[in-house]
C-alpha cells in the first residue's frame, strides 16, 4: 500500500512540473515573437522635400507647423544665391528711396524635413501637399501652398554628400571663371605694352616723318602685267595664242570633213 501511495505521489509531482514548465516555454516563445516583432517594427526615419519656401519662412516655423503630425528630426534649408539676394537687397534700397535703411532677410529656395518615422512621412506628404501652410486667417503664409514630396530610400548623408558636391562644382566653376578673367586681363596688359612700343618707336627721331612702311604680296593682275612688261612676255604670248586658235580651227575642219584631228606630234616637226 505505502508504494502504491508513493507511485502516485511520483506521477502527480511529474503531473504538476509539466504544467508548470508550458508556461515557461510559452513566456520564452512570446518573447522571442516580441524580439522578433520589434526587430521588424524597426523606426526608420523619412525625409521630405520642401520645393517652396515662401518669403520669410524659417525653419523654427516649418517645425512648429509639422510637429503637430509627428515628431521632427533634423531640417535643412538651402539659402538662396549670394547675386540674387544681393539684386533683391538693391531693388528694396531703390524703392525706399534712400530715405531710411531697408531691411532685407535671406531668403530660402528649397528644404528637407526628416521625420523619425518614414511613414509618418508619406502621410504627411500625402495628405498636406497641395494644402495652405497657415491654418489661421492672419498667418502669413495663409495663401502659401505646400510643394511636398516623399523621398523614397533617401538618407541624411546623400544629402550630405549632394551638398559636398554642389560646393565642389560651385567652387570649380569659380576657379574656371577667376582663371579666364586672369587670360583676359594678360591679354589686355600684352596689348597695352605692344601699344606703348609702337608709340615710342613713331616718336623715334631716327624714322623719316614717323611714319610706317607696310609690304603686301603682290596679286594675280600685278603678276601678270610684270610677266608682260618682262623682254619677250609679249611675244609668248602672242605665240601661245595663236597655236591655241590653230588647235582649235583645225579640229573644227576634222569634224566638218570627217577626217581625223591631226595629234600633238605630228604637229611638232
Amino acid at each position: 500500500m505505502e508504494g502504491e501511495e508513493l507511485e502516485r505521489e511520483n506521477v502527480e509531482q511529474e503531473a504538476l512540473e509539466g504544467i508548470d514548465e508550458k508556461p515557461e516555454k510559452v513566456e520564452e516563445q512570446e518573447e522571442s515573437e516580441e524580439a522578433v516583432c520589434g526587430a521588424k517594427k524597426r523606426v526608420v526615419p523619412g525625409i521630405v522635400y520642401l520645393g517652396h519656401l515662401p518669403p520669410r519662412f524659417r525653419p523654427l516655423h516649418v517645425r512648429n507647423l509639422l510637429s503637430a503630425y509627428g515628431e521632427v528630426g533634423r531640417v535643412f534649408f538651402q539659402p538662396e544665391d549670394g547675386f540674387v539676394r544681393r539684386k533683391k537687397k538693391a531693388a528694396a534700397a531703390s524703392t525706399a528711396g534712400g530715405k531710411k535703411r531697408s531691411k532685407y532677410s535671406k531668403d530660402y529656395t528649397e528644404g528637407w524635413v526628416e521625420f523619425r518615422d518614414k511613414r509618418i512621412a508619406k502621410r504627411v506628404a500625402a495628405s498636406l501637399h497641395n494644402t495652405p501652410m497657415g491654418a489661421r486667417k492672419r498667418s502669413p503664409f495663409r495663401y502659401d501652398l505646400w510643394n511636398l514630396k516623399y523621398l523614397h530610400r533617401f538618407t541624411w548623408s546623400h544629402l550630405s554628400e549632394h551638398l559636398a558636391f554642389e560646393r565642389q562644382v560651385r567652387r570649380q566653376r569659380l576657379r574656371a571663371e577667376v582663371a579666364q578673367a586672369k587670360r583676359e586681363t594678360d591679354f589686355y596688359l600684352r596689348s597695352v605694352e605692344r601699344g606703348q612700343r609702337f608709340l615710342a618707336a613713331e616718336e623715334d627721331s631716327a624714322r623719316p616723318n614717323g611714319t610706317w612702311t607696310f609690304a603686301q604680296r603682290p596679286t594675280e593682275q600685278e603678276l601678270r602685267a610684270r610677266k608682260a612688261a618682262r623682254p619677250g612676255g609679249r611675244e609668248r604670248a602672242r605665240l601661245a595664242n595663236a597655236q591655241d586658235q590653230a588647235r582649235s580651227n583645225r579640229g573644227l575642219l576634222a569634224k566638218i570633213f570627217g577626217a581625223p584631228p591631226p595629234s600633238e606630234s605630228m604637229e611638232e616637226p
